[in-house]
């Protein structure tokens, strides 16, 4: 049987056992810590993502460590040395692939932005803390509205043109970034300006009056992208645009997160666990009486408690599934981390970006708020029924995010850098599965709450790889939301608006089921083989950080892994193509 240190009997309630904190670190980490540290210090030098300056600085920075790396004799090094030197060097060279992805993300928006370096080099030159001449800084700005201009006036012949032809002028999705990149840019030279004006008399002087014309300039710039090339009311808040990153750079994600299927791949797998997920969903709802599962999942929606009751159903429901983890003696709960989880009611505003339930040490509450309209106050209900939050507490608290984050704050900390939500998101979807299992849902209703974020996860892989692919556009996402997984039209409008307002990285939404079937398929290896318990095994996993799984199967397997390996491990069999 594997001896993995979490094998051992856990300290006594309310003891605190220091040897058992005890971890063997890398002779790298403390290389790692130092990287992480000067990357965030050039990058808070170097703060304009948009920044030519910035792309190559931090370029260099990168391969300068990479090349210190692999200057390291990898066979000298001992086996927690040649995980952390894998996975350092994975890190590294997809950084550089990144910083190749933004590059051209870049070059795709230049022809509606040809003023950008112009106006970009005012602050970079006052990152060098070289000094402004007045009269020379007035003509730059001066050039700038001119070519500010000129870009509206092609892009309106371009457009005038296109429409002649019957075709587009540019991707609505290219002018969506370029308008977002125009917002930065304004803020950016706000804070150019505001370092000058006021200090330097003879700055106002020259400046203050073309700077104000170069700021409404690009104000109505970013506006008339938004109107007349993306196609949205200037006051919209609603429309959905997103930027899809194409087929390639999908693919070098999904390298970088070691995961040897392609996006069709994927897609094939989620179809064939969603048609798992209907299948039971069929059976639940037959148990109900009803034929048609979308009945039962309306008669489900209605089982919510009255307003101002959710957070004593969602402290009830954390302490049931605690209770269900320790009784089957499934994973290690510190005493602290059982104590410290806390509660935070989401606004209405959060809400319309987040409709359901957040998580981690503090769980974010979402229920209807009384400035809500009624049609959103019965959504946010009927979505945070009793049925669906038994299955998302376990998810955000115990065994799932809470606990998560308290094991990262404690070991091989180092690794945070490695940051993965297959890891992150992965786990908690695991333990979904798991509890499935092993009986956690006690009644129809139970299972159908939990075959309800299931569908959804299946669904995540599907419309967002399909809308990266550029196969589906958001409107096309939500509806399948609405007709195959059973969201409210609001809710489902929400989870799209979060997959794609760029606040996540491309896989991420794919990331909670994949994730959950690499670490499903990881188990039947530790576990169902004999080698390891469910509690050792779990353990071990919160005890090695947040890495890619294949990386941490190799840990648990005590398998080599060689200095240039590419990923190999297919986690779920498919089917073979005709």
């Amino acid at each position: 049987m594997n001896t993995y240190p979490s094998d051992a009997a856990a300290p006594l309630e309310g003891t605190l056992d220091l040897n058992a904190m005890e971890e063997t670190h890398s002779a790298l980490s403390a290389l790692i810590e130092r990287y992480r540290t000067d990357r965030k210090t050039l990058e808070r030098k170097y703060p304009l993502d948009l920044s030519a300056a910035h792309q190559a600085r931090i370029r260099q920075f990168t391969t300068d460590w990479l090349a210190a790396l692999e200057r390291l004799d990898f066979a000298a090094l001992n086996t927690v040395e040649r995980i952390d030197y894998v996975l350092f060097r994975d890190h590294l060279r997809n950084a550089l692939r990144h910083l190749d992805i933004q590059a051209k993300s870049r070059e795709e928006m230049m022809p509606l932005l040809p003023f950008l370096p112009t106006l970009l080099a005012l602050e970079e030159a006052r990152q060098r803390m070289e000094w402004a001449d007045p009269a020379q800084t007035a003509a730059t700005l001066h050039i700038a509205k001119s070519q500010i201009a000129d870009a509206r006036l092609k892009i309106e012949q371009d457009l005038e043109t296109a429409k002649q032809a019957g075709v587009r002028a540019y991707k609505p999705t290219v002018a969506n970034r370029a308008a977002t990149a125009t917002d930065h840019l304004m803020e950016a030279l706000k804070h150019w300006h505001a370092f000058y004006q006021g200090y330097d008399p003879l700055f106002s002087w020259w400046v203050e009056a073309p700077y104000q014309v170069v700021e409404k300039a690009l104000e109505e710039f970013a506006i008339f992208l938004r109107v007349k090339v993306v196609g949205v009311k200037s006051d919209d808040q609603d429309t959905i645009i997103g930027d899809p990153i194409g087929r390639e750079a999908l693919l070098t994600e999904l390298a970088a997160e070691r995961i040897p299927y392609t996006p069709e791949e994927l897609i094939a797998i989620a179809e064939r666990e969603l048609a798992w997920c209907e299948a039971e969903m069929q059976r639940a709802s037959g148990e109900l009486g009803y034929t048609d599962w979308h009945d039962a999942l309306e008669y489900v929606k209605a089982l919510h408690v009255a307003p101002g009751r959710q957070p004593g159903m969602i402290r009830d429901l954390a302490l049931e599934a605690i209770a269900f983890l320790e009784a089957r003696d499934l994973v290690t709960i510190p005493s602290l981390a059982r104590e410290t989880w806390r509660m935070e009611m989401m606004t209405a505003a959060q809400q319309r970006v987040n409709p359901f339930f957040l998580g981690g040490e503090v769980i974010q509450v979402s229920f209807p708020t009384q400035d809500m309209t009624h049609e959103e106050k019965r959504m946010s209900m009927r979505g945070n029924n009793i049925h669906f939050a038994r299955a998302t507490v376990q998810h955000e608290l115990i065994p799932g995010h809470h606990l998560q984050g308290y094991m990262l704050q404690r070991y091989r900390t180092y690794r945070k850098v490695f940051h993965t939500p297959f890891w992150i998101e992965g786990w908690a979807l695991y333990w979904e599965m798991l509890l499935w299992e092993l009986g956690f849902p006690k009644s129809p209703e139970n299972r159908i709450g939990m075959l309800f974020w299931r569908t959804h996860r299946c669904a995540r892989i599907i419309f967002s790889l399909r809308f990266h692919l550029e196969e589906m556009t958001p409107q096309e996402c939500i509806e399948m939301l609405v007709a195959r997984v059973g969201h409210e039209r609001a809710n489902a409008t929400a989870e799209v608006r979060r997959s794609f307002n760029g606040s996540y990285p491309p896989l991420y939404q794919a990331a909670y089921m994949l994730g959950g079937l690499q670490m499903w398929a990881l188990r039947r290896e530790c576990v169902a083989s004999g080698q390891m318990t469910d509690r050792a095994f779990h353990d071990a996993i919160l005890k090695e950080h947040c890495i890619p799984i294949e990386i941490l199967r190799a840990i648990l397997l005590q398998q080599e892994i060689p200095p240039d390996s590419a990923s190999t491990w297919r986690f779920y069999d498919l089917p073979a193509g005709p």
